[in-house]
């Protein structure tokens, strides 16, 4: 994904799969704290349903729009931390796994955590 982008100004927009099918909203983007890098994005995925965690790394933004390259299926079905708080170098390990991603460079610490940046989005459909 491009690295220039405000993380911010994610949060609010519509995510599609890599289908062009809609997935849901941007609801919640979780920072590396190491770096300060956009690593994942929470996806609202519907008025009852729950977020989705999705990679921002092979994410782009097409049309104002956040494009995610895995089907929609395999996104509702990613593992469920809840939202508002760290992602643990175990649960990254999991989300990794469940996109079957390499993941980066490098050992996790073990003290690192992913934060995230504090807001929702107001249109939850």
């Amino acid at each position: 994904m491009q690295t220039d982008i405000d993380p911010r100004s994610l949060i609010g927009r519509k995510a599609f799969d890599r289908d062009g099918v809609k997935i849901g909203t941007v609801d919640e983007v979780y920072l590396d704290d190491a770096t300060g890098v956009p690593e994942w994005a929470a996806l609202r995925t519907g008025l009852f349903s729950r977020d989705a965690f999705v990679p921002l790394a092979p994410s782009e933004l097409v049309d104002e729009a956040l494009r995610v390259p895995f089907t929609r299926a395999l996104i509702r079905e990613a593992p469920d931390f809840g939202v508002g708080r760290h992602l643990s170098p175990e649960q990254e390990l999991q989300l990794y796994e469940h996109y079957g991603l390499d993941v980066p460079p490098g050992p996790p610490e073990p003290d690192r955590d992913f934060g995230h940046l504090a807001g929702r989005a107001e249109d939850e459909s």
